[in-house]
């Protein structure tokens, strides 16, 4: 191979240090921008969500690159995101309330069977898209829901309502009765048919 391909290819267009500091800075500023921008970002409920964070990424690809679009600058950039973001984790790990600070408390939003509109529009969730995560989830409707929580990760976890003691010894007692009157008609069907 030619020497200018591999001197394009790993010389780095800008200093190593801001070629560190960028990705710290832009992983600064979307931690917190996210955390403002609350849980539904990260959920995805809709088309705009998703554009969004695809937009994000693409805009601040330059602020993490610069002027610098060589191999070694892409891979100093990405080491440097991997590496911060698992300091950040580990460190999160063993300070709970700090963790809090920073990914914010999970949101009731179905408590009990009741739907809590406040937390709905607190969060920007319609009603349309919490059914359409609840059907997503193998749930016909929010009548079947008796907890719905949006976790700080941005997904939601349905909890579905529990038949009560005597639904269930209700169902039992009619699929008897279903059997009985299956036998009986298969008796008097019987008793019916002429001799042969």
């Amino acid at each position: 191979m030619d020497a200018k391909i591999w001197g394009d290819m790993l010389h780095l267009g800008v200093p190593v240090l801001e070629k560190i500091l960028r990705p710290i800075l832009v992983y600064a500023f979307l931690v917190v921008g996210l955390r403002l921008a609350g849980k539904r970002e990260l959920a995805q409920l809709n088309a705009f969500d998703l554009v969004v964070l695809l937009t994000i990424s693409n805009t601040v690809q330059n602020a993490i690159i610069g002027d610098d679009n060589s191999v070694s600058g892409g891979l100093i950039g990405a080491t440097t995101l991997l590496a911060l973001n698992y300091a950040v984790v580990r460190f999160l790990y063993g300070h709970a309330r700090l963790e809090q600070l920073v990914e914010g408390a999970a949101t009731v939003l179905i408590d009990h069977g009741e739907i809590q509109h406040q937390q709905l529009e607190q969060e920007l969730i319609t009603l349309v898209e919490l059914e359409t995560a609840a059907h997503k989830q193998g749930l016909g409707s929010l009548d079947e829901v008796e907890r719905a929580v949006l976790e700080t990760g941005g997904t939601i976890s349905f909890t579905a309502r529990k038949p009560t003691a005597e639904a269930t010894r209700h169902a039992e007692v009619m699929a008897h009765l279903d059997t009985i009157a299956r036998q009986l008609a298969a008796l008097s069907h019987a008793a019916a048919a002429p001799p042969a």
